[in-house]
């Protein structure tokens, strides 16, 4: 491409490729897939043939608010116009406009599928129209689940084993300090503990000291891995908390109070020699705006395919990065919502690490690509129109969720 192309207007070199002024959206189909989670998968269908794949964030009612309340705003409307489709979906729901839950997570998949599409016409990866890149590989970490016992340290060297002896080579990782003690077991009576409480005894603090000690110590002095709360302590306890695991010098704390109170979150991190990592519950800029303006974490914790989608999460990257805030990336998804979330942090500039969770042994497969998703801990930015992958149609058939068909 010419200089004086590249710096054309998105919507001529379109244009150019006489496909803009014919092209039209025709119609919104969502199949749900059932993996870790059941995947809300997107697909935007226009009268050229071309279309667009994406996902929103898992949750029941997504595909309903999709097809039912959102696609009818968008049918008929330019496909390269994201940002206009995005804002009109948010303007028309919920009267004054939706603020979060399910319509933004509908409206973020639909706004993926649009990036992708747009990719596609514009013959381009998705991160170049969103600014371009900073780097053409983004770094993951892998999420471990809750050990049955945490008391017993071996299994923690033995989790330790497990993670760093996948093909994917990960360079770093996500423990559960959150597992202690096991608050959702109704039967848990041990002193000082029932399952509504958010407090930490002096023996849990012992055992999740113990724990992340043994962790640091099975992955050697140099390898990053954070630490996950789920939001389940008072303030005094997660302060606590974060002086017990600060020797194991953990990357993050992730979520160690409730996400609704910003000052709560301010004082702990304010008094935590860990950095604190949290904004996975939040929806769009308006909700991350109070986080980032009191300094209340370190590190922004954004899910791309529910915060507002791919162009939403870079501004909130941008605003975060004003104030010298880092950014990462909550990740639940399909492969579909991975890599379109990769590709927008490939465009932001203070972007430092991205989650895989609850890895299952079909989760590459359930994509068309070239060569392995993930190598030496990486995924690597394809030069592929879009978002570069597929859906592998056998895969994705044989774990459509009960009642689900495909692209219904």
């Amino acid at each position: 491409m010419s200089t004086i192309a590249a710096a054309l207007p998105v919507h001529r070199l379109a244009a150019q490729q006489r496909q803009y002024g014919k092209m039209k959206i025709t119609a919104v189909k969502v199949m749900v897939v059932r993996g870790t989670w059941d995947w809300n998968l997107i697909k935007i269908e226009t009268d050229s043939g071309l279309y667009g794949i994406g996902e929103a964030y898992w949750g029941v009612g997504v595909k309903e608010l999709a097809l039912n309340t959102l696609a009818p705003h968008i049918i008929g409307e330019d496909p390269l116009n994201v940002d206009k489709l995005y804002t009109k979906m948010l303007m028309r729901t919920a009267g004054a406009g939706a603020q979060g839950g399910v319509t933004m997570t509908a409206a973020s998949g639909i706004e993926i599928a649009l990036w992708d599409l747009a990719g596609r016409i514009l013959q381009t990866p998705v991160c170049n129209l969103l600014g371009g890149r900073f780097r053409d590989r983004v770094r993951f970490y892998r999420t471990m689940q809750v050990v049955d016992a945490p008391e017993d340290y071996g299994l923690w060297r033995a989790q330790v084993q497990e993670a760093r002896a996948e093909k994917a080579g990960w360079t770093a990782f996500k423990f559960q300090g959150d597992g202690i003690p096991p608050k959702l077991d109704p039967t848990y009576s041990l002193p000082g503990h029932d399952m509504y409480t958010r407090g930490l005894t002096l023996k849990d603090l012992r055992v999740i000291g113990k724990s992340m000690e043994t962790v640091r110590d099975a992955l050697g002095p140099d390898i990053d891995f954070a630490v996950e709360a789920h939001w389940k302590y008072d303030v005094r306890d997660a302060i606590n908390m974060c002086r017990a695991i600060e020797p194991a010098k953990p990357m993050w704390l992730e979520d160690p109070v409730p996400p609704g109170n910003i000052e709560a979150m301010a004082r702990v991190t304010k008094a935590s020699n860990v950095p604190i990592c949290t904004g996975e519950n939040l929806y769009g800029r308006d909700q991350f705006l109070p986080l980032v303006q009191q300094q209340a974490c370190d590190i922004v914790h954004i899910d791309i395919p529910k915060s507002g989608g791919l162009l939403e999460s870079k501004r909130i990257h941008d605003f975060a990065e004003s104030h010298y805030i880092a950014t990462a990336a909550h990740n639940p998804a399909s492969p579909v919502g991975t890599i379109a979330s990769a590709h927008a942090a490939a465009s932001m500039r203070d972007f430092r690490v991205h989650e895989l969770a609850k890895y299952i042994d079909w989760w590459q497969d359930l994509v068309i690509h070239d060569g392995p998703i993930f190598e030496n801990g990486y995924f690597r930015i394809r030069e592929k129109p879009g978002l570069g992958v597929e859906i592998n149609p056998d895969v994705a058939k044989a774990h459509l969720a009960p009642g689900e068909k495909w692209w219904s």
